[in-house]
């Protein structure tokens, strides 16, 4: 990044200029930025023009072809994104914080986070997993969801689909599959919350972070910085920040199945996590209660699991 975009005295509302919000230009990631310019114009009773909404083609949104793991992983969202905000053209950036790398340059922090939505995936094509037909094939580009599916039912076969809400969405239309999992936050966002069925977190553990909206901005921005501290949701915050410290343990990447869901409990972070190999047939899970204020100490479930995981297994988290 250029020395010069780390500057902390960076004004945070210029004279005649809106502060500049990145985003990735998908209809769902122009309704969370969306939620955050209005939060952050509540928050501070702005003018209605004093953000703006800058909207960037990511080359995740470009490649569609391929799975993640084969073209850069979940870096293809953020990098984009990343090079605006060190070059000084957008002031913070939105993301889907299940969509972020779990290791970010020093350079950039999650200020913030909005109240965690719906974690739960849906299901569209059938009323349940155990109601889909016999070896139906389910379109998917999760590891994770496919894993899941497979360990739950031997028979299901998975086929890629990649691409925005409405694109899987039509491809499952036309015939290519016939169900399809999608993240009820998603579809509730974009006004479906009558799309498909809702798929307990007792049957299929949700992804780290899913149905979490994030807002990142310089490490050196002060000003941003407390900006945005007025809209963070510190369970949101707290709970996250647990999964993905999870993830880092477990040394997973895009390729990786693994699923984990923290929620506050009193004082503490209650986790729940899986891990599975590609076909589902080789699982550990396990629970840890962790401070609220020491998300790290999420290690340790990582090193649990990881402990108890056969060779293969480990091969598939870094070990």
């Amino acid at each position: 990044m250029p020395q010069s975009s780390l500057a902390s005295d960076r004004p945070i509302l210029r004279l005649g200029h809106s502060l500049r919000l990145g985003t990735r230009g998908s209809p769902l990631a122009l309704v969370q930025a969306n939620m955050v310019r209005a939060a952050l114009i509540a928050a501070h009773g702005l003018a209605g023009d004093a953000i703006e909404i800058v909207a960037i083609r990511t080359s995740g949104d470009r490649i569609q072809d391929r799975p993640l793991a084969e073209v850069g992983g979940k870096a293809l969202w953020t990098k984009e994104l990343d090079r605006a905000l060190g070059d000084g053209d957008v002031d913070f950036c939105v993301h889907s914080m299940k969509d972020v790398e779990t290791v970010r340059p020093a350079e950039i922090v999650i200020a913030a986070m909005l109240p965690r939505a719906d974690v739960r995936d849906r299901l569209i094509g059938a009323d349940s997993v155990a109601e889909l037909p016999e070896s139906a094939l389910v379109g998917t580009s999760s590891p994770r969801r496919a894993a899941q599916l497979k360990r739950l039912r031997p028979d299901i076969r998975t086929t890629l689909f990649r691409g925005n809400v409405a694109t899987r969405l039509a491809r499952l239309a036309a015939g290519e599959a016939q169900a399809t999992l999608l993240a009820a936050a998603g579809l509730d966002r974009l006004g479906q919350s009558d799309v498909g069925h809702a798929v307990p977190v007792e049957t299929m553990l949700p992804a780290p972070a899913q149905g979490a909206v994030g807002i990142e901005t310089l490490t050196a921005n002060a000003g941003m910085r407390a900006m945005l501290a007025a809209i963070d949701h510190r369970d949101t915050h707290d709970c996250v920040l647990a999964e993905r410290a999870l993830l880092r343990a477990l040394a997973a990447d895009c390729r990786s199945p693994v699923a984990a869901l923290a929620r506050i409990d009193g004082g503490s972070i209650a986790l729940r996590a899986e891990i599975l190999d590609l076909e589902g047939t080789d699982q550990v899970s396990g629970e840890i209660v962790i401070d609220r204020d020491s998300p790290d100490a999420a290690r340790a479930l990582a090193h649990d699991m990881l402990s108890r995981a056969t060779p293969a297994l480990r091969l598939l988290f870094g070990g």
